[in-house]
């Protein structure tokens, strides 16, 4: 969990049930915790280096760690996430009655630009999927990875944990757990199914180790694949392509997302698919070219279609 930042142990029990609000209180998945909490540490050793309490911190001093993030090239964006969580620390101690006034309540966070997600061409994913040697066993399963990725826009850690009993290949739906916990049922296109099924002849040559059984996408030792070993796929699948974009396993879920919106799905059914808590989250996803918005509107506003009437007339 924490470590180093000369922890006392009545810290040590602080910052355990953090931990624990973190978990049962908000819900948040290990992994967001983890980001977190090593933030925070970030923010810990700073506290320690200048040999503060960060329990008595003042404004000032944290006005000077902001500056210290800055100093040694850290993005803006990376910024606010580490004072979002420094932030919410201190929120969670003023809950706590572990102090009584939040020092972070002025500290504001650096401004940053809209940030537009990589989007991927059904031809680059094509070319991408046509780069796999389909010779070799991890073949099927590396397209099945491709098609699932984009056919259902899941995130990277819920695809390692896709569980076969949680797959209904008649009904075309995968239930998955998302973040905090959160089950949702998912549609899988009938590539998806087919890749799938295609995978599960070569998986079921593998032995497969005791505990891993239910678990869809497995390496050659037959264990589950890690969210590095997806990256390093995609990568390398994205590399022979020739495609030149920063791409990662999350850029198909962008593009699983935008190529909805540009066929015509409503912005509330995709945010049910993506499993997001908010629609400001979706709304990302409606960094549409100005064509494509002008031709919609040209459609679908009822002024237009008049005058579509009219001259017909």
């Amino acid at each position: 969990m924490f470590y180093g930042a000369n922890i006392k142990n009545s810290d040590d029990v602080v910052l355990r049930k953090y931990h624990s609000f973190l978990l049962l209180e908000k819900s948040l998945s290990s992994n967001t915790i983890e980001a977190y909490e090593s933030d925070l540490q970030r923010y810990l050793d700073f506290v320690s280096d200048n040999k503060l309490d960060y329990l008595k911190v003042q404004y000032e001093d944290l006005r000077k760690f902001v500056a210290t993030l800055s100093d040694i090239g850290i993005s803006d964006r990376s910024q606010a996430r580490i004072i979002s969580g420094v932030k919410s620390f201190y929120k969670f101690l003023v809950y706590n009655e572990t102090i009584e006034d939040d020092p972070t309540e002025l500290l504001e966070m650096p401004k940053i630009g809209s940030y537009l997600p990589q989007v991927l061409s059904v031809d680059e994913i094509d070319s991408m999927e046509d780069c796999i040697d389909m010779s070799k066993k991890e073949g099927h399963r590396n397209r099945a990875i491709i098609e699932t990725l984009y056919g259902s826009g899941l995130r990277v850690s819920e695809l390692v944990n896709i569980q076969l009993s949680n797959i209904y290949f008649d009904e075309e739906y995968m239930k998955v757990t998302g973040k905090g916990d959160k089950e949702r049922l998912v549609p899988l296109s009938k590539e998806s199914v087919k890749q799938i099924k295609d995978w599960l002849i070569y998986r079921n040559e593998l032995e497969i180790k005791k505990g891993y059984e239910d678990f869809l996408f497995l390496n050659r030792r037959g264990a589950p694949l890690t969210r590095v070993m997806i990256f390093t796929i995609i990568k390398d699948l994205a590399s022979k392509a020739g495609i030149e974009k920063n791409i990662s396993p999350h850029t198909f879920r962008h593009t699983f997302a935008t190529h909805l919106l540009e066929g015509g799905a409503n912005l509330r059914d995709i945010q049910q698919l993506l499993g997001h808590e908010s629609i400001l989250t979706t709304e990302i996803y409606t960094h549409l070219n100005s064509d494509y918005l002008r031709e919609s509107i040209m459609k679908f506003h009822p002024r237009n279609q008049q005058e579509n009437s009219d001259e017909k007339v």
